[in-house]
């Protein structure tokens, strides 16, 4: 049987549509079955918390049950790469943060590319770092502080969560702006850390600002400057690194959602729509903030603005990192 040019030219159209049909109905019917989410932490810090914040909302827009899954190890570098290996279909997503999606690309030889390897979701959440001293150090601000190191090289110690933590690379990158010199203490997890900053074992440390704000509070700990460069609507008080007088040492500690390369855009987007309801929620909001946890403003939670931030971070933090020589335990 002989078929019109015309004919055929129709029928070879409407093959070439097929293969994309399943995807679309498939994106038109997401999710049929529970969704994970994974966490590269162990559960109770506060990563795992807001997936399970988060994750919790998430349910009642999408209409399935959302489930945490901790994947703890290495820098959070063994949870990334297995998030980076699932079928890219929106049934698993990775809940991250500075550390794990920026960070651990430098100091660790990792089997994935943080920026190829994702498609970004949405921006959760950011909890500032905080510079703290023991409660009887010399220094009553952060310029005075910068002269007492000076005046004391290699004497004074400052405590960190880890080699590679954020409070470490911090301090290098303070180091190398302000010209001082100090002895890294490393700790296994910033609860220790910050126990002998309370007992003035050591004398400096840099951790997430709620962890400390209590022990400010109650005179424990001295707060030298807030790593922000707006101030901190939970301590608006105590200065900014701009407002101390050492500008452009920020470091906002962020949490964000992931999916794998390749997952297709319209489901990127229906999670994108789900995350957004869950931190619009002004119950989810209030147990964030319990956590120390602000919810980013509307026009930073797309996947957009979250490629750019990790980006840029990329950009500023690597070549610090790399060039102190860090490597991942």
């Amino acid at each position: 049987m002989r078929i019109s040019r015309r004919r055929f030219l129709h029928l070879a159209a409407g093959a070439a549509l097929l293969p994309a049909m399943p995807s679309v109905a498939s994106a038109q019917a997401f999710p049929s079955r529970p969704l994970t989410i994974i966490v590269p932490f162990p559960a109770g810090g506060p990563a795992d918390v807001i997936a399970r914040i988060v994750g919790d909302r998430m349910r009642t827009s999408l209409g399935q049950p959302v489930i945490v899954e901790n994947v703890s190890g290495a820098g959070g570098t063994i949870g990334v790469a297995r998030s980076a290996r699932v079928a890219p279909d929106g049934y698993t997503l990775s809940l991250g943060q500075l550390n794990s999606h920026v960070f651990s690309g430098a100091a660790f030889s990792v089997s994935y590319d943080l920026l190829k390897d994702f498609e970004p979701v949405a921006l959760l959440t950011t909890n500032p770092l905080m510079i703290a001293g023991r409660k009887d150090l010399p220094a009553r601000n952060i310029r005075e502080l910068v002269t007492w190191l000076k005046a004391n090289p290699e004497k004074a110690t400052f405590a960190t969560p880890g080699v590679g933590s954020p409070s470490h690379v911090w301090g290098i990158h303070f180091q190398s702006t302000t010209g001082t010199r100090f002895q890294f203490v490393p700790y296994r997890g910033a609860a220790p850390a910050m126990q002998d900053v309370l007992s003035a074992r050591v004398d400096l440390t840099c951790l997430q600002a709620s962890d400390l704000l209590p022990h400010v509070r109650s005179g424990s700990v001295k707060a030298y400057a807030i790593l922000a460069n707006t101030a901190w609507v939970r301590a608006p008080d105590i200065p900014t690194v701009d407002e101390a007088g050492i500008p452009g040492l920020h470091m906002p500690f962020w949490h964000a959602l992931w999916a794998p390369a390749n997952t297709p855009r319209e489901i990127v987007g229906k999670l994108n729509q789900a995350a957004i309801e869950a931190v619009a929620d002004p119950s989810v909001r209030e147990r964030l903030a319990g956590i120390g946890q602000e919810v980013f403003p509307p026009e930073q939670q797309t996947p957009e603005a979250l490629a750019a931030l990790q980006k840029a971070e990329i950009e500023k933090w690597w070549p610090i990192i790399k060039a102190a020589n860090i490597k991942g335990m």
